[in-house]
Order: structure tokens, then C-alpha cells, then sequence
């Protein structure tokens, strides 16, 4: 089940979240960021650095709902960096926030810290090792895990403090209580769903996704009365979050003293002394080790309300450094025997190996021809072209994520566009001044780019149009314009370019069909002309035949009647 990944809606390809992955834990398919659980160290710096805010991280929340609906024991383990998320007058008011949307209680996982911190200076004094690396952090025992698999020998094999927590919670409230940890860190979503300690830890909420919850409820925290946690945390427990305060609470005897106490933040930082350490470079070291630069206080689940670093860590070391003491009700916590022990194992990253001639294959389809092509400029997201290759041997990047490459494509096809165009294509700004001028417009307007680039178009021709496009920001299309002084007929389209306040227009040379549509139309009126006097000639015509046939009409008429008269009076005659 995919917990941590990013919504494909939203993805603009930028790549940014590539290029904050050391471990190179997400693929690009489809134009698409995907993170790959299989690599990833769930340490969501990816998702806090996305411009376009695409996360998407599985949340527990209406499972908590649920449990609380459903009226279970619901126990909140809250990380001590939480001052630094909220804004309080007391911290406490957290206690009262959490009671009132249904929590039945709520404990400091310091209390955890405090019991990690004792099994931490068990191990230190009675085993020896070469090099110790503390194990409170999962996005870095994921890292080791996955990419320095040699360097698991030298993780504390103790559970973080959120499972010493957990367990101790359900030491003492029964297995069937629900516990939720409350956190700043993505990567205890996955940590509690760890097979070796299923059923420890029920539900993970981010610091975000409180905050989100209490607006909902419209609990203001400011507003609320203290109230007390369970059990007491002391000191030492607090400052786990805070950078040092992991290897600053243990391994003060003996033992302890021979180590070289070290503490790294950043992921690029860790993997630094991890290789180091992996290479033998360095002996004898006692390391904290935290993903997130500045330690837990900068975790991803943060609320992006509370932004300030620095504003974060001054609150929280007045939390730690605070002397106040809980109400009488609250009670200090007695440790139980637990078995916090927890097996690591390498799992090292598989990886098929591309050989030179498929690298070069590949760079060569990248426009790579030859080392001095090979920028190495991290656009991409890789850190050097020969890494984005193999990436793609893998099936993890895409060809076309090389960002000079695919600039230089789309420039060298814009500039065969744009020079070889039989259209007239200019740019013109909101002043009226022409930008960009095209060879064929040079042809048409008699004039040379240099001569009237940064000029007003006005030289060449009528603005109006241009002037009319800036005020409605209206395109113009298929506008017939003759222009009388160029011999020429244009049928120009005019749009505004809104993202870069420019006019860009087109024009094509219509003139040979112009004057072909005269001369056809000439040809037409010729044609009508000479049917006109067809047709009057044959009306002409039509009236001298009927002329003709009417005089020799009468003429046969009074022939007849002659006839008819002179036989009438030779019948008579005879009688």
C-alpha cells in the first residue's frame, strides 16, 4: 500500500522533488512523479519541497474518528517537538485540545525517549562495538537499511521511542486500548506498520493533520485551560527532538567515554558519514543521525502554518528547559520490563548496471554525442548526464526529461518555423514596437529586422488593429487588409499574448489570389456581358420571325377570303 506519493493531477513536471531525493527514490513515467516504495526512505522531503502541493499522504484520521466514535480507550503519544507546531500559552493546552475531541488521555512520547535513552547505555556499557548509530530516526534506518546495508551492524538494535512508547502504553491500558502517535515525521506512517512490531502503534497522525482536525472542530488552542498528561516526562526525554539531544542523554559511563560522540542532519549529510564510516575512514564514533536538517523540529508533517525554523526551535527548548511541574494527577511513570529489541537487516537496492554502449546509446538519443555535450547541469534531477542514463536503462526517467536538449529541439524547430514561414509573423509589445520580425516580413515591408526591431509599427503600417487587440484583449482572425504603398493584399490574424503582454501577429501574402479572384471575376462579368447580347439578339430575332409570320399570315387570309368569295359567287351563278 502506497502511503506516501504524489497526486498525478497536479504534477508539472518540474522535477524539484528529483533533485531533493538523494536516494533517487522517484520515477518519472508519463510525465509523471512516482514514488517508489521500494527505494524510498519515507523521509517526505519530496512532498514538503512540490511547488504545486501534489501530496498525498494516506492519512489514519478517520480511523481515529472511528475508534473514538465507537468509544474505545484512545491514548494520544505526542512527539515533544509539539510546542514548536502550535501556537500555546501553556503547552498543555495541547492536553485539553486532544481531551476535547475525544481523546481519552494523552502521554509524551518522551516517555518512550527516556526508556530508549536506559536500553541505550545498557548496550553501550555491556556490548562493544566499533561504531554506534542510534535508531531513533526511521527515514535513516531506512537509508542504512537500503543503501549501506553493511553499516546495520552498528544500529542500536533498539525501537524507536514512539514503539517503546506504544508498548509501554499497552502495558498498562490493555491490548485493546488505541494508541495514536502524534508526530511531525511521515516516516512513522510506515514504522508502525513495521511486521515486527504490527498491533503496537494504531494510528499516525502528522502535527498537520491535528491542526487541520482542531479547525474543524474549532477548538482554539489559546483559548483552552491547561490540563495534565498522564504520566510525568522529565528532561531528557524532551530534547530528543532538538539536534544532539539523542546522544546527549546516554552513554556517560565508561564505555560510553570512548566513543567519539558525532550528530549529522540532512540527508546528504548522513549519507556523507555513512560512507565515511563504510569506507573506514573513521573509527569509534558514537552518531546521531537525523533525516530532517535540524532534527525532528523540521519534520515534514509540520504545519505549514509554522514555518520559522528558528522561531520552532526557541519555543521547544523552552518547553525542555522549563522547570514547571504537572498538576498532583499526574502521575510519574513506572517502566515495566518490555523486550524493545529490534532485528535489522540489509536490504540492499538491486539495480541492473547499464553497460558503456548502452549508456552511450542513450546519451547519444539526448543529444550526448561527446563528453563535452554531457553538461551535467542537474535539471533533470540527476547529478550528472551519465546518472539521468542509467536511470533510463532502469526505467526510472524518461528520455525527454533533459531540459537543455529539449530546449535546444524547441528552439532549433522555432527558428526553422519562424525563418523559413512563407506568413509574415512579427511580435509586438503593449508600447506598440515591434520584438520579433521574420525574413518574409522583410521581403513584404521592404525593411531589414535591425532597421525596425524595438520601432513602432506604426512605421510600416496602420496600428489600429494592434491597438484595439491591446485595449479588448480580444483576438482578431482573417482580416482582409490591402495595403496600396506594398502592392501586396494580407490576410492577417492579430492575438494577445496575456503571460507575456505581447501581440503576436500573422499575415499571409493573399495577393496572387486576390488577383485571381479579379480576374475571374472579370472573365464572369464578360461571360454575363456576352449572354446578355446573346439573349438580346435572339429576343431580336424572335421578333422579326414573329413579324414575318404575322404579315404572311394576313396575307393568306385575304387570298383565302378572295377564293372563298369568288366561289361563293360562281355557286350562285350556277343556280
Amino acid at each position: 500500500m502506497s502511503l506516501l506519493n504524489f497526486s498525478k493531477a497536479n504534477c508539472k513536471n518540474c522535477y524539484k522533488c528529483l533533485r531533493s531525493c538523494p536516494v533517487k527514490a522517484i520515477k518519472i513515467k508519463n510525465e509523471q512523479a512516482e514514488i517508489v516504495e521500494e527505494r524510498c526512505i519515507g523521509c517526505g522531503q519530496c512532498l514538503i519541497i512540490c511547488p504545486q502541493d501534489a501530496r498525498n499522504i494516506k492519512s489514519d484520521l478517520e480511523e481515529v474518528k472511528k475508534a473514538i466514535r465507537e468509544k474505545r480507550k484512545v491514548i494520544a503519544s505526542i512527539a515533544p517537538s509539539f510546542p514548536g507546531a502550535f501556537d500555546m500559552k501553556d503547552p498543555r493546552q495541547i492536553v485539553t485540545a486532544l481531551k476535547r475531541i475525544g481523546f481519552y488521555g494523552v502521554e509524551e512520547t518522551a516517555i518512550g525517549a527516556e526508556i530508549v535513552a536506559d536500553r541505550y547505555d545498557e548496550i553501550v556499557e555491556n556490548e562493544k562495538y566499533e561504531n554506534l548509530i542510534t535508531t531513533c530516526c526511521p527515514s535513516t534506518n531506512y537509508l542504512i537499511d537500503r543503501y549501506f546495508p553493511d553499516l546495520t551492524q552498528y544500529l542500536i538494535p533498539i525501537v524507536s521511542p514512539m514503539l517503546a512508547h506504544g508498548k509501554l502504553l499497552k502495558s498498562i491500558h490493555g491490548r485493546d486500548s488505541y494508541v495514536v502517535f502524534i508526530g511531525p515525521c511521515t516516516a512513522k506512517k510506515i514504522e508502525a506498520l513495521s511486521f515486527q512490531h504490527k498491533g503496537t502503534i494504531d494510528g499516525v497522525l502528522t502535527f498537520e493533520e491535528l491542526s487541520k482536525w482542531l479547525v474543524e472542530e474549532r477548538v482554539n488552542l489559546e483559548e483552552l485551560e491547561p490540563s495534565s498528561f498522564l504520566k510525568r516526562t522529565y528532561r531528557r526525554g524532551r530534547a530528543f527532538p532538538l539536534g544532539g539531544g539523542v546522544i546527549s542523554s546516554f552513554g556517560k559511563g565508561e564505555n560510553g567515554r570512548k566513543y567519539e560522540r558525532m550528530r549529522v542532519d540532512g540527508i546528504e549529510e548522513c549519507m556523507g558519514i555513512f560512507q565515511s564510516i563504510k569506507e573506514g575512514n573513521i573509527h569509534g564514533v558514537c552518531v546521531e543521525a537525523n533525516i530532517c536538517r535540524g532534527g525532528c523540529i523540521s519534520g515534514p508533517g509540520m504545519p505549514k502554518s509554522q514555518n520559522d525554523f528558528f522561531k520552532r526551535q526557541k519555543k521547544i527548548k523552552a518547553y525542555v528547559n522549563n522547570q514547571w511541574e504537572d498538576p498532583e494527577n499526574s502521575e510519574e511513570c513506572i517502566l515495566p520490563e518490555m523486550n524493545l529489541s529490534k532485528l535489522f537487516v540489509g536490504r540492499p537496492i538491486e539495480k541492473d548496471i547499464a553497460s558503456e554502449e548502452e549508456l552511450r546509446k542513450i546519451l547519444r538519443k539526448i543529444g550526448k554525442f561527446k563528453p563535452s555535450d554531457e553538461l551535467n547541469c542537474g535539471g533533470c534531477g540527476y547529478n550528472t548526464c551519465r546518472e539521468k542514463a542509467q536511470a533510463v536503462f532502469e526505467g526510472m526517467a524518461e528520455l525527454n526529461m533533459c531540459l537543455p536538449n529539449m530546449r535546444s529541439k524547441a528552439e532549433s524547430l522555432t527558428n526553422v518555423i519562424f525563418e523559413n514561414s512563407p506568413n509574415v509573423i512579427m511580435v509586438v509589445d503593449d508600447k506598440l514596437q515591434i520584438k520579433e520580425f521574420n525574413p518574409t516580413a522583410e521581403k513584404i515591408f521592404g525593411v531589414r529586422t535591425e532597421e525596425i526591431k524595438e520601432k513602432p509599427i506604426g512605421i510600416i503600417m496602420d496600428d489600429q488593429h494592434f491597438q484595439k487587440v491591446k485595449e479588448d484583449k480580444t483576438p482578431l482572425f482573417g482580416q482582409k487588409i490591402y495595403y496600396d504603398e506594398y502592392d501586396v493584399v494580407l490576410l492577417q490574424s492579430i492575438v494577445y499574448v496575456e503571460n507575456q503582454n505581447v501581440m503576436l501577429a500573422i499575415m499571409t501574402n493573399i495577393s496572387k489570389e486576390e488577383k485571381q479572384r479579379k480576374e475571374l471575376k472579370r472573365v464572369k462579368e464578360n461571360a454575363l456581358n456576352a449572354a446578355q447580347k446573346v439573349i438580346e439578339k435572339q429576343m431580336r430575332v424572335a421578333q422579326e420571325i414573329a413579324s414575318l409570320l404575322g404579315e404572311t399570315t394576313a396575307e393568306t387570309k385575304v387570298t383565302l377570303t378572295k377564293l372563298k368569295e369568288i366561289a361563293i359567287d360562281e355557286t350562285g351563278d350556277g343556280e
